[in-house]
């Protein structure tokens, strides 16, 4: 069953996804061509320990990095090494931090350099389908409604929503009830309720929805190799309302970005 927070847990969920915020805000800074994805792991895995946090997903179910880190055509799971970035990569950064017994985990995917419009695209429409996903997530509403409106959004670009892969409750575990996919019919699944946090996170391809898993174990690609976008956040269900617990303010105060896109969805404001 899932698992309702009390407002103390939120806060405490809230300050492990800060911690995520923060970090995804320092790589933003050094993400460019040239660049390699397993000198951004060391750096956040620097950066998490120096806020008094773990790493997430070091060492969870046997992951080797801190981050999961995944370019172009990988959806999620890639593992950092020593390959560098190309100007027209897009890299998705998916992190997560463990702080007081709670977890953060969240995901951006940037730009690396140029990068052309349709991929350009891609990222935006992704980005808002997870903003749709975030204003059913209320009393009120059901698993099915979430996914219902990031399909809905996505594939009137003729994208492709994944599947096998899905967002989830968040808190003493990375993983909780209830899953909740990226595709879905309204008013059917689990109805939300006071307390809830989850992880959304769009997962969405430029081409078909179809995925295939690397020999690693872990890298997930699109069956047709065409790039992949993610976004994620963390969310808490406050007064009956979505109450962002994660922001990407701190990206774009990086990338020199100005955005209201989260406002609607906090009531606290962010200790910058």
């Amino acid at each position: 069953m899932a698992l309702q927070k009390t407002a103390e847990e939120i806060e405490l969920i809230r300050e492990s996804a800060l911690v995520v915020s923060k970090t995804l805000g320092m790589l933003a800074s050094e993400i460019k061509p040239g660049i390699t994805t397993l000198y951004l792991d060391g750096l956040a895995e620097s950066f998490i320990r120096d806020h008094g946090a773990e790493p997430g997903f070091l060492g969870l179910y046997g992951f080797p990095k801190t981050l999961c880190v995944s370019p172009n055509e990988q959806v999620v799971h890639g593992i950092p090494n020593d390959e560098p970035l190309e100007n027209g990569d897009i890299v998705s950064i998916d992190c997560g931090a463990l702080k007081n017994g709670y977890y953060g985990d969240h995901a951006y995917t940037f730009k690396v350099g140029e990068v052309d419009h349709d991929v350009r695209q891609l990222l935006k429409v992704t980005k808002e389908s997870l903003y749709f996903g975030i204003e059913q997530f209320c009393v009120g509403k059901r698993v099915g409604d979430v996914g219902h409106a990031i399909q809905k959004h996505v594939e009137s670009y003729d994208y492709g929503v994944v599947r096998e892969l899905v967002g989830h409750g968040l808190g003493k575990t990375m993983h909780e009830k209830p899953e909740i996919p990226n595709y879905g019919r309204r008013g059917r699944g689990k109805a939300f309720a006071e307390g809830m946090v989850v992880a959304l996170e769009p997962m969405i391809n430029m081409g078909t929805h179809k995925v295939n898993q690397l020999k690693d174990g872990w890298t997930i690609l699109t069956a047709d190799r065409k790039p992949s976008a993610h976004f994620e956040h963390n969310i808490a269900i406050v007064d009956g309302k979505p109450e962002l617990l994660s922001t990407f303010d701190y990206v774009y105060q990086a990338l020199g970005i100005q955005s209201d896109e989260e406002n609607r969805f906090r009531t606290k404001s962010l200790n910058k």
